[in-house]
């Protein structure tokens, strides 16, 4: 009786894993990229990511962003990230540029949308050569709902309010602009932009060819 039981748990439980939303399940391939992203193939870029330069007023930007840059990478299978310059076959650099936010005019009756754009640019230089192999400038906006003005009541709280609005909204674009980079990344990575290619050297010599 028992086996009757356990042999119709079985087969519910494998009509479920068929029918249910359609989904299906493998243990194959790379597995899903974060942010839906595409996967390399290959092996990755060695490479040295610098934190992000801060040409903005926004403070502490420049941490997210690169956090944001790097788990773009890393998801994508593109790039293997090292701690030291010295491990690494190229190193990343780049700006935050700038920060566009359009003013505002507030209303009591009304609540409004605002828009955050931020511009970033980075490159990638071989480390033995100082060579640039790769430089990408990209646009990322993202919106947020204002709500409060300076003469209506609970200001101090809206406006506090409004400005986490605003945060998250950079979070947002940031990480949009980490998710262009990365793609456009791994396109200059299976063009070759980033092959290493290490050539004989004449006895005596101390120089390495890029």
């Amino acid at each position: 009786m028992r086996s009757r039981a356990t042999w119709l748990v079985l087969v519910l439980m494998m009509s479920l894993g068929v029918g249910a939303c359609g989904y299906q399940f493998t243990v194959e391939g790379p597995g899903p990229a974060i942010g839906g992203g595409r996967v390399a193939e290959g092996p990755p870029v060695k490479m040295a990511l610098h934190t992000l330069r801060n040409n903005t007023f926004e403070p502490n930007l420049e941490f997210k962003y690169t956090r944001y840059l790097r788990q773009a990478l890393q998801s994508a299978g593109s790039a293997s990230i090292v701690e030291d310059d010295l491990s690494a076959d190229f190193i990343l650099d780049g700006a935050i540029v700038s920060v566009v936010l359009p003013s505002v005019a507030f209303s009591q009756s009304q609540t409004q949308e605002s828009r955050v754009t931020v511009n970033v640019v980075v490159n990638i230089r071989h480390r033995k050569t100082g060579k640039i192999r790769w430089t990408q400038a990209t646009t990322n906006s993202a919106e947020f709902f204002v709500g409060a003005s300076a003469s209506s009541s609970g200001a101090a709280s809206g406006l506090q309010f409004n400005r986490v609005l605003q945060d998250r909204a950079l979070e947002q674009a940031g990480q949009g602009v980490a998710e262009d980079l990365a793609d456009q990344f791994l396109s200059a990575r299976d063009q070759g932009k980033f092959d290493v290619e290490t050539k004989a050297l004449s006895p005596g010599s101390t120089s390495e060819a890029e």
